[in-house]
């Protein structure tokens, strides 16, 4: 009888010192400071590309100024002459507060979207939106960077067209992202989103 209580006590000094143990552990791992989690950042970065008139624009030449970037391509059927053509209404309802920021459209089809043909593309729409042409390593870095999808899609005849991220990117003075036009955006929505947009606030 005495062995079974000796054995007894031993169990139960084990437990104790488990309890022990695991209190200590996690009261240390509470005190311990914990690394701040990363958090994952949003569309944007830098560029250097061509305009429709030949002209180089850098993501540094926008400083200071409000934009709205979308990425598409001249051959596109519908959502890029959609966007723009809209993107374009919203720009005339601004008035005089459409000059204090920029429109860009950023061609994901550099292969055939030259400058030429951006400026050709373009007139279609508002004289302000800027076309944006270059490389192809350097198309891809700026997508990649404001996080656009796009592929190619193969079409009969050996051509192809391209699938693409069909939003507007809506970028605040200090080049951060502030929002998006959804596509088809209602136009009353898209219009208070850019007159927040250049009035400093979160569209």
């Amino acid at each position: 009888m005495k062995r079974s209580w000796r054995w007894i006590g031993l169990i139960l000094a084990g437990v104790v010192l488990a309890v022990i143990l695991t209190t200590a552990i996690a009261l240390l791992s509470a005190s311990r400071p914990r690394p701040q989690a990363e958090t994952a950042a949003g569309p944007g970065g830098p560029f250097r590309l061509t305009t429709q008139a030949g002209d180089e624009l850098s993501d540094r030449d926008l400083k200071g100024t409000p934009f709205a970037i979308f990425f598409g391509f001249t051959r596109c059927p519908e959502i890029c002459p959609t966007t723009l053509w809209e993107l374009s209404e919203t720009l005339q309802r601004m008035g005089p507060d459409a000059d204090k920021l920029k429109a860009i459209f950023v061609s994901l089809d550099p292969a055939r979207d030259t400058p030429d043909m951006l400026a050709t593309y373009l007139q279609s729409f508002d004289p302000r939106i800027i076309g944006l042409t270059g490389p192809e390593d350097k198309i891809a870095a700026v997508a990649k960077a404001y996080k656009v999808f796009w592929r190619k899609v193969p079409t009969e005849g050996g051509d192809y067209t391209l699938d693409h991220t069909a939003i507007v990117y809506l970028m605040d003075r200090s080049g951060a992202f502030a929002g998006t036009l959804a596509y088809r955006e209602n136009a009353d929505t898209a219009l208070a989103k850019l007159q927040r947009l250049v009035a400093g606030k979160a569209p």
